[in-house]
């Protein structure tokens, strides 16, 4: 297969380390710079990514385009972009609802969803990928530290893995903060966590790792809580623990109130 050139929107933590892995091993990967800040651009370049201006730029020159935001931009990314007779991947935590709307925007399309933290050398990230398009896609990936990994030639397929997969992740952090966020109110805080590291070993060490994850990125976390929320409505199943995990994470980071 014709090496692939990629675009990427856009390069933040995740963004940027999926791109550097492309980049480190000869694919040439593109970004538009317009209206992106000096942090964006910093992790860019460092990335090795190529700056062509404008999403315009990337549309022209890319022959897939990775879409790697936050949850809540998704849907608005996709429809800014300028018509694209390329692949575009959405590898955002939306629900299959959401990534079918995507979808609808292009005429080649692929389901993805990313499991694990930003990709290194030495840990392997997991990308699911579904639609008709995801070979094509995983063999842009072939010999990295993102591992493609094929569900299904259906659309959603990947995104329901991922809401999956973060619905007892983050889900269920949101929950060890809350636990211990009541505990301290009610002055028990001492107690419990005594009682955690006599009856549950590790849970209190856990709890703090929630806790610097969601005081760094919780603010991300409050759409992904909502887009699986809605995953598991769709499928006939009670949606209030995510939607109150939503409101945890909104909560700590001023968010919500």
């Amino acid at each position: 297969m014709a090496a692939q050139t990629v675009g990427l929107l856009h390069p933040g933590e995740m963004g940027s380390a999926v791109g550097a892995c492309l980049t480190a091993g000869g694919t040439r990967v593109l970004w538009a710079s317009a209206g992106r800040s000096d942090e964006s651009a910093q992790r860019a370049a460092e990335a090795g990514l190529e700056d062509v201006g404008s999403a315009e730029d990337v549309a022209a020159q890319a022959d897939v385009v990775l879409s790697i935001c936050p949850p809540h931009a998704a849907l608005e990314l996709a429809r800014s972009l300028p018509s694209f007779q390329g692949i575009y991947v959405d590898a955002n935590a939306v629900a299959p609802e959401t990534v079918r709307e995507i979808g609808e925007s292009f005429d080649r399309f692929v389901d993805g969803g990313i499991v694990g933290g930003p990709p290194r050398a030495a840990e392997v990230t997991h990308l699911y990928l579904s639609g008709p398009h995801a070979a094509t896609v995983a063999d842009v990936f072939a010999g990295t530290p993102v591992e493609a990994r094929i569900v299904s030639d259906e659309v959603g397929d990947a995104s329901a893995v991922k809401m999956a997969y973060a619905a007892w992740t983050k889900g269920s952090a949101a929950l060890l903060l809350a636990v211990r966020e009541l505990a301290d109110r009610a002055g028990v805080d001492g107690a419990l966590a005594a009682e955690w590291e006599e009856s549950i070993p590790g849970l209190a060490a856990r709890r703090e790792r929630a806790r610097v994850s969601a005081e760094r990125k919780g603010w991300r976390w409050v759409g992904e809580m909502d887009e699986i929320a809605k995953t598991f409505a769709a499928h006939g199943l009670p949606d209030g623990f995510h939607r109150a995990a939503a409101e945890v994470f909104g909560w700590r980071q001023g968010v919500r109130s």
